[in-house]
């Protein structure tokens, strides 16, 4: 028996050392697969560039000046107090078509335009309007262009303080309704009051909100307007009556997106404000949305390179407006530069004066525009173009009647600006060699008013498929 016992001991321990020799083995083989680089296979995913077929170029306008408070049995009725006068066209192709909305309460409001694609590719569209009113409640002259629709804006200017008239228009020349949220910033930061929640907007319809049911009382409001649904034209109609006497009304543009930089140009000085005068002329208006930011703000006369004084530091709080005035500006044309340390968005109020027969305009930034581009010029004062050239390097800009006629051929020195005289009721391709930026001022007897340039939209920008 011991033999067979010795035996099946000897079988055991053969075992065990093949056991573990064998797992020895495999830990050796798993740490030098481990630590020995393994053969790769890098296949790039299959792209299909397309490019979508382009879309119609559709653009809103203001429409008529509003007024409110006319009808004594119903204080809060908006009335019609002039119309506009728009003038408007394509760069190819067959004139835009025209639709008339429908102003929510009042009638017939604001004109949008259409243009469908020419020749496979997306048409360029401007359009212009502009108002002229002298009533006891409403007096001055208003200039503005007609924009795209957008899902996102803002609004800088008017007031919802005493003596202040002033509406938020909304404008949807679409097909489907839009829903409306509307977002104010004021001394107390960003608030959504209840007047602008959830707004609906019906196609081919502007509604029109008074400020001072949003901003009841603010005197330095800025108003975001957020859509869902479908895209809105959104404006601002401001006005003011100092004790019973008219001050000056203006139409508004929308400022497309808040930016590190802002540039607004054409800022026209009719005459300087006296020492003694009771409020301020020239005064900028800066809001930082989302973090606190470091602005740094310059001021250039139109034709000049050198800044007019030192730059001002101006530090701006986390979503509440801030107003910086601007002294000491002789009679001429200026640019305000704006660059901050995060994006902030920012507007000028220039006024002729306070007294009666006075206008006022909020200058807005001018966006950068790189190709060519149309714009028109409404009827009213003799417009001015003011382009800014911010490289270091001279640029040549080419400004050509669209209906034909002989280019304004000018070149804008490096960091500098030229101001160049147009005709009114016309339209104008502007066509820089290098990216410029661009704003229309119209100034006149108790006539003031200003609008950026905007660049062309129309590219059919190719969208990458995974297939």
């Amino acid at each position: 028996m011991s033999d067979r016992r010795v035996f099946r001991w000897a079988t055991t321990s053969a075992r065990l050392l093949i056991g573990t020799a064998v797992s020895v083995g495999a830990v050796i083989a798993v740490v030098t697969a481990v630590s020995v680089p393994w053969p790769t296979l890098d296949r790039e995913p299959l792209t299909v560039p397309a490019t979508p077929a382009p879309a119609a170029s559709v653009i809103s306008c203001d429409g008529p000046l509003l007024s409110i408070g006319r009808n004594p049995a119903d204080a809060d009725a908006i009335s019609v107090a002039a119309p506009q006068s728009v003038v408007a066209g394509v760069a190819d192709g067959e004139p835009p078509a025209e639709q008339r909305l429908e102003t929510t309460g009042v009638g017939p409001g604001p004109l949008a335009y259409t243009a469908p694609p020419f020749d496979g590719q997306a048409v360029d569209v401007a359009a212009t309007g502009a108002a002229t009113v002298s009533a006891d409640d409403l007096s001055g002259f208003a200039a503005s262009a007609c924009r795209p629709p957008l899902l996102d804006s803002w609004l800088i200017g008017g007031s919802g303080a005493t003596g202040a008239a002033d509406l938020v228009l909304i404008a949807n020349p679409g097909t489907v309704p839009a829903t409306v949220q509307l977002t104010v910033y004021g001394a107390a930061g960003p608030q959504s009051p209840p007047g602008g929640v959830d707004l609906v907007v019906s196609p081919g319809t502007q509604r029109a909100v008074p400020l001072a049911g949003l901003a009841f009382g603010e005197e330095t409001p800025v108003v975001r307007v957020s859509a869902v649904g479908a895209p809105v034209h959104a404006s601002l109609q401001a006005s003011i009556t100092r004790t019973l006497t008219p001050g000056g009304v203006d139409q508004v543009g929308p400022v497309a997106q808040a930016e590190p930089t802002q540039v607004i140009t054409g800022i026209t000085v009719e005459r300087p404000a006296t020492a003694d005068a009771a409020e301020e002329v020239t005064v900028l208006r800066m809001l930082s949305p989302v973090v606190a930011a470091s602005a740094r703000v310059t001021v250039t006369a139109v034709g000049r390179a050198e800044p007019l004084r030192e730059p001002e530091h101006v530090a701006l709080e986390a979503g509440k407006p801030l107003e910086l005035a601007i002294n000491g500006l002789s009679a001429g044309a200026y640019t305000v530069t704006v660059a901050a340390d995060s994006p902030v968005v920012a507007a000028v109020w220039q006024a002729t004066g306070i007294a009666a027969g006075d206008d006022f305009a909020w200058f807005t930034p001018a966006p950068e525009v790189a190709v060519p581009s149309l714009f028109a010029t409404p009827g009213g004062p003799t417009p001015s173009l003011s382009v800014v050239n911010p490289t270091g390097e001279p640029v040549a800009v080419a400004v050509t009647p669209a209906g034909g006629g002989a280019p304004l051929d000018v070149t804008v020195p490096a960091n500098s600006s030229v101001a160049v005289r147009l005709m009114t009721r016309t339209l104008y391709s502007i066509d820089p060699a290098a990216p410029v930026r661009a704003g229309l001022s119209f100034a006149g007897d108790g006539a003031l008013a200003g609008v950026p340039v905007w660049p062309a939209d129309v590219a059919t920008r190719a969208v990458i498929v995974y297939p």
